[in-house]
């Protein structure tokens, strides 16, 4: 990893070459979480270092712990030119919470391709299919290509009781051979060394084996080498290259699997 700290422009110049023969075909990638772990801000962190100015298009935060969204979002990053995007979108969703929350059957007919732009999270009730915001003939491209389990560093260990509907999630994945990795958020957070400076991060123990990649592994069952330590723009408002090298790690692979996963159903 040597090499990759010393500035993410090499790194971004790949991420910026990728192309789509298709221009409808994109790789969608699906984040779920608990409330309040990061998974806008995510968005806005990678719309921020792509497009090289600070963004926040996607709404961050929470109100007296409920999920700030609310409503199934799709979100396409401008690429250079006016009205050209990169070939790959996310979409955010509401959260998980104690005792309410998104419901795990709506983030199944997420990674189906049956949720349209738009719909309104309801913990109460799930999507009908004859409800107008259900995809009726979901296209490969509706479908999700990867989904991304976004955790806080600073909370895997008050998890627990999520972690149930969490598990729920990658074995509804699982069945749909959908690709999954994970992103632990705020690891400066979590640990002291790793505030000081970023670059600490994989030389951590107290990140590794105490906080968040060894227990969120075991949790979930998702291999160590595909959960990536990363840090959101949150308050500064100049560039840390640092910080965008860890985003983009975690970038590059979701794009990976997701190429792998589309070009797999291309050939079946």
């Amino acid at each position: 990893m040597g090499g990759y700290w010393s500035s993410p422009c090499k790194l971004l110049k790949t991420l910026q070459n990728i192309s789509s023969k298709n221009k409808d075909q994109h790789i969608r990638v699906l984040l779920y979480g608990p409330t309040g772990h990061g998974k806008s801000s995510f968005i806005n962190t990678m719309d921020t270092i792509l497009r090289g100015r600070m963004t926040g298009r996607a709404l961050a935060g929470t109100i007296g712990g409920t999920s700030f969204t609310q409503q199934y979002t799709t979100y396409k990053i401008t690429k250079g030119e006016h009205g050209t995007f990169y070939p790959f979108v996310f979409n955010d969703i509401m959260g998980f919470e104690k005792d309410k929350g998104v419901c795990e059957e709506d983030i199944k007919r997420a990674m189906m391709g049956h949720v349209k732009d738009g719909y309104m999270f309801n913990p109460l009730s799930t999507l009908s299919t004859d409800d107008p915001y259900y995809n009726t003939n979901p296209s490969l491209s509706d479908k999700a290509h990867v989904l991304v389990c976004v955790v806080s560093a600073s909370k895997v260990r008050l998890l627990s009781r999520l972690m149930t509907n969490m598990r729920k999630v990658r074995r509804e994945a699982s069945d749909l051979g959908i690709p999954q990795m994970a992103i632990l958020t705020k690891i400066d957070e979590a640990c002291p060394k790793v505030n000081a400076d970023l670059r600490n991060v994989y030389k951590s123990k107290f990140v590794k084996k105490q906080v968040g990649l060894n227990l969120l592994s075991e949790s979930l069952g998702i291999p160590l080498n595909c959960i990536f330590p990363v840090k959101n723009y949150h308050s500064e408002i100049t560039p840390n290259d640092d910080l965008e090298m860890l985003i983009l790690m975690a970038l590059r692979q979701m794009i990976n699997f997701g190429e792998d996963f589309v070009n797999d159903c291309k050939c079946t």
